[in-house]
C-alpha cells in the first residue's frame, strides 16, 4: 500500500522496530528478502516517473548495504525504461552480500555497471537516486560518503531519497554532521520517527509510505513508538455541539499574565481560546494595561491584578488557567504564578512561566508544559544542542521530571505523556517560527481544555488544530505571516463539520 504525505499512517517506529518488522516479513511470513528489495526499488521508481516523467537522465548513488541494494533494483528499473542512468557504488562491489549482492547482480546481468563517484554524473542528471545509508546509520558521514552527500546537495538536482535521507538519524531526526536534502523521501514497512521531527522534515521534503505488500498481522506484533496527529482523532473529539448549549456548557479559561508592556502576548492566547471554542474566557493582566486588552477584544474579559492576592477570587470561577504569555519572571509575575500553582486547577504553562518553573521545579499530574528548546534545556538543566540532537528523549524525560504533558515545540513538535508512545505533528511549517506563535498554541490548549477534553487529549489535537491553522494562513506566504493570522483559521479547523463537508 502506497500512502502520500497528506494520508501517512499514524504508526512511527524506531530503526531497531522496524527492523523487526523486516525480520517478520521474512521469516514468519515467508517473503523473501530480496523480493522486499524489489518492492521497494519499485516503490521508489513509480514515484520517480510519476514526479518527474520528463527526467531524462538520472544518477544513482549506492552504498554497500541493502539501502544500495534498493537503489541497484532502481536503476534496473531505470535502464529497462530507456533512460539514460548512471550508478555510483561507494564501497567494494567484492564487498557486496547477501540480496544486496543478488541485485546487484540483476542489475550488471541487465547491461548496466557501477562507476566510481562521479560529481559530474550528479550535476548533470535531472534527478539523482539517494541509496548511500539506510536506518543502520549512527555516525557522521566521512571520506568520499560526506563528498558524495555535498555533491549531491550543491547540485541543486532534485533528489528521491531511499528509505531516508542519508545522513539522517532514524530515531532522533539529528544530522550527522551532514544529511542528503531530498525533495522526496520514499519510505518502507514502517515509517521511521526522526523523519517528522527535529531536522527530518528538512531533510525528507515530502514523505510518501509504501508497506512492500507484507502482512498486516505483522503489525499487530511490533507496538509504534510515536504517533502522527491527524485530522480524524481531531474530528472526533470535537463533534457537532447540542443544540441547548450555553456558553456555560463549554468552559472558562483565565489568562494570566501581560506584565507591563507584554499585554499583546495575553491578549492573542486569549483570543486563540476564544476561536477553539471556549464559553468564556478572561485575562488577569497588569493593570496598567487592562483596559487597553478589553478595548481590543471586547468579548474578552479583563482583569487587572496587582499581585496574588487579587488573583484568587477569579480562580475560584474559571475551569483551566493558561500562566505565562508576557507574565515575567519579576516579583509581579511570581507572585501570580504561585498563586496560580496553589489552586489545583488544570493548567497551560508557557514562556515566563516555564522559566521560574525552571528555577523551582514542581510536579503535577494536571498540568500541560509547552516549552520551546531553549525552555527545554533550562527545565532539564542540558544545552539546546543537547535538547535536539534527541528531541524524543528530551520530551519524554520533560514528562518523566515534571509530570503530566510535555509539548516540546519546533519543527515537528512532540507531544509526551508519563507514559505511552509519543506524538508527533506533522503539520506546520517554516511561517510558523515568528514571535506569538506560542502563545496562540497556549490559548488552544487551554479552549479544548475547557471544553471538556483531558490535558493529553487537548495537548495532542490542540497542536495539531494550531499546525493546520498555521497550514492554512501560508496559502498567503510563509515569509511575513503573523500569530494573529491563525485566528480565523483557528476557528475554521476547530469545526470539522465545516471540512468534512
Amino acid at each position: 500500500m502506497i500512502a502520500a504525505m497528506r494520508d501517512l499512517p499514524q504508526a512511527l517506529y524506531t530503526a531497531q522496530a522496524v527492523r523487526e518488522l523486516d525480520r517478520l516479513a521474512l521469516e514468519q511470513y515467508g517473503i523473501a528478502g530480496l523480493t522486499l528489495m524489489t518492492r521497494a526499488g519499485e516503490a521508489v521508481f513509480r514515484e520517480l516517473r510519476r514526479r518527474w516523467p520528463r527526467a531524462r537522465r538520472v544518477a544513482v548513488v549506492c552504498g554497500a548495504g541493502n539501502n544500495g541494494g534498493d537503489g541497484f533494483v532502481v536503476a534496473r528499473l531505470i535502464y529497462a525504461a530507456n533512460l539514460p542512468v548512471t550508478v555510483s557504488l561507494l564501497g567494494d562491489a567484492a564487498q557486496l552480500n547477501g540480496d544486496a549482492r543478488l541485485a546487484y547482480e540483476a542489475m550488471t546481468s541487465a547491461g548496466l555497471n557501477a562507476e566510481l563517484f562521479s560529481a559530474d554524473a550528479v550535476r548533470q542528471a535531472d534527478v539523482v537516486v539517494d541509496a548511500l545509508f539506510g536506518t543502520g546509520l549512527d555516525r557522521e558521514p566521512r571520506g568520499l560518503y560526506l563528498e558524495a552527500i555535498t555533491a549531491i546537495n550543491n547540485s541543486a538536482v532534485p533528489v528521491i531519497a531511499v528509505d531516508i535521507p542519508s545522513g539522517l538519524h532514524a530515531d532522533t531526526g539529528a544530522v550527522l554532521g551532514a544529511a542528503v536534502r531530498a525533495r522526496v523521501t520514499v519510505s518502507f514497512i514502517g515509517l521511521k520517527q526522526g523523519l517528522f521531527t527535529g531536522e527530518g522534515p528538512e531533510q525528507c521534503g515530502e514523505i510518501v509510505f509504501d508497506d512492500l505488500a507484507i502482512s498486516p498481522e505483522a503489525y499487530n506484533h511490533i507496538a509504534p513508538t510515536a504517533l502522527l496527529t491527524n485530522n480524524d482523532e481531531l474530528a472526533a473529539r470535537l463533534p457537532r455541539r447540542d443544540r441547548t448549549a450555553h456558553k456555560g456548557s463549554h468552559g472558562h479559561v483565565l489568562i494570566v499574565g501581560g506584565d507591563a508592556g507584554m499585554a499583546g502576548a495575553a491578549r492573542m492566547a486569549a483570543q486563540a481560546a476564544a476561536r477553539v471554542g471556549a464559553g468564556l474566557v478572561s485575562i488577569a493582566t497588569h493593570p496598567r494595561h487592562a483596559a487597553f486588552c478589553a478595548a481590543v477584544q471586547p468579548e474578552i474579559m479583563c482583569h487587572a491584578v496587582a499581585d496574588g492576592h487579587d488573583l484568587r477570587s477569579l480562580l475560584q470561577r474559571v475551569s483551566v488557567v493558561a500562566v505565562g504569555p508576557g507574565l515575567g519572571t519579576a516579583a509581579w509575575g511570581k507572585s501570580l504564578f504561585d498563586t496560580v500553582l496553589d489552586s489545583g486547577l488544570p493548567l497551560v504553562v508557557d514562556a515566563d512561566a516555564l522559566n521560574l518553573l525552571a528555577q523551582d521545579p514542581a510536579r503535577r499530574h494536571n498540568w500541560v508544559l509547552t516549552p520551546h528548546p531553549g525552555e527545554a534545556a533550562r527545565l532539564l538543566e542540558m544545552s539546546v544542542a543537547e535538547i535536539q540532537s534527541d528531541r524524543f528523549t528530551a520530551a519524554r524525560a520533560l514528562a518523566a521530571r515534571y509530570d503530566g504533558v510535555a509539548v516540546l515545540k519546533g519543527a515537528g513538535s512532540l507531544i509526551a505523556g508519563t507514559s505511552g508512545p509519543v506524538a508527533v505533528c506533522g503539520a506546520g511549517n517554516p511561517g510558523m517560527a515568528t514571535g506569538g506563535m506560542g502563545d496562540v498554541l497556549t490559548g488552544v490548549i487551554a479552549g479544548l481544555i475547557a471544553q471538556g477534553l483531558t490535558i493529553a487529549e487537548a495537548a495532542r489535537l490542540g497542536v495539531h488544530l494550531h499546525a493546520r491553522a498555521g497550514d492554512a494562513a501560508a496559502c498567503d506566504g510563509e515569509r511575513g505571516m503573523l500569530a494573529t493570522d491563525l485566528l480565523p483559521k483557528l476557528r475554521y479547523w476547530a469545526n470539522p463539520d465545516l471540512w468534512n463537508g
